[in-house]
């Protein structure tokens, strides 16, 4: 089992920045891919970017690209989400996923954080 825990959600204004992290633990991969996901009220839950163990970045959604960057420390087995410009369309619950590179669905995730941005 993998453990994953968020940290790192808040309030913000419009414009503002934040970073979320995502520590996972337990019988990690050494050959993972970590992604974060976001759900807003109402609405299904929607990719926003992924990252390979080796630091590559799989991709990132149309509506995050430019200001949202995607990182990990393989030492702290920690991925990071860090937000800038953000919207208060970006307002959504946060989650992180993680997966065996060799698989194509995520088996893992988090129990999520709240980022807010207000107008």
């Amino acid at each position: 089992q993998v453990q994953l825990v968020e940290s790192g959600g808040g309030l913000v204004q419009a414009g503002g920045s934040l970073r979320l992290s995502c520590a996972a633990s337990g019988r990690t991969f050494s050959r993972y891919v970590m992604g974060w996901f976001r759900q807003a009220p109402g609405k299904e839950r929607e990719f926003v970017a992924a990252i390979m163990w080796s630091g590559s970045v799989l991709s990132y959604a149309e509506s995050v690209k430019g200001r949202f960057s995607i990182s990990r420390d393989n030492a702290k087995n920690t991925v990071y989400l860090q937000m800038n410009s953000l919207k208060p369309e970006d307002t959504a619950v946060y989650y992180c996923a993680y997966r065996s590179s060799g698989v194509s669905s995520y088996d893992y995730w988090g129990q999520g954080t709240q980022v807010t941005v207000s107008s």
